[in-house]
C-alpha cells in the first residue's frame, strides 16, 4: 500500500513538471529555436545534428539514472544478513 502511494505520489510531481516544460522559453529565443525546442530552451538553437545526438545521449542517460534512483529507492533489495546495513542498524 505504501509503494503505490509513494507511486502516484512521484507520478503526480513528473506530471506537473512535463506540463510546466512549454512555458520556459521567452518569446525571442521561441522564434530563434527550431520548430522541435519551440517554447522548451532559452539562447542559440543547435549548431549542428552533432548537438542533437549529444542531447539525446544525455536525455537518456538522466531518465536511466532517474529510473533506477525511483526504483532502488521503493525496492533496495538488500537481503543479505551480512549488508552493511544490517551492521549499523543493529548497533542502534
Amino acid at each position: 500500500m505504501k509503494a503505490k502511494h509513494i507511486r502516484k505520489k512521484v507520478s503526480g510531481i513528473l506530471l506537473s513538471l512535463c506540463a510546466a516544460i512549454p512555458a520556459v522559453a521567452c518569446p525571442v529565443c521561441d522564434r530563434n529555436q527550431p520548430s522541435v525546442l519551440k517554447s522548451i530552451t532559452h539562447g542559440a538553437g543547435p549548431e549542428s545534428r552533432w548537438d542533437y545526438l549529444i542531447v539525446w545521449i544525455t536525455v537518456a542517460i538522466v531518465l536511466l539514472t532517474l529510473f533506477f534512483s525511483v526504483k532502488w529507492i521503493i525496492r533496495p533489495g538488500e537481503k543479505s544478513d551480512a549488508h552493511i546495513k544490517r551492521m549499523i542498524l543493529n548497533n542502534q
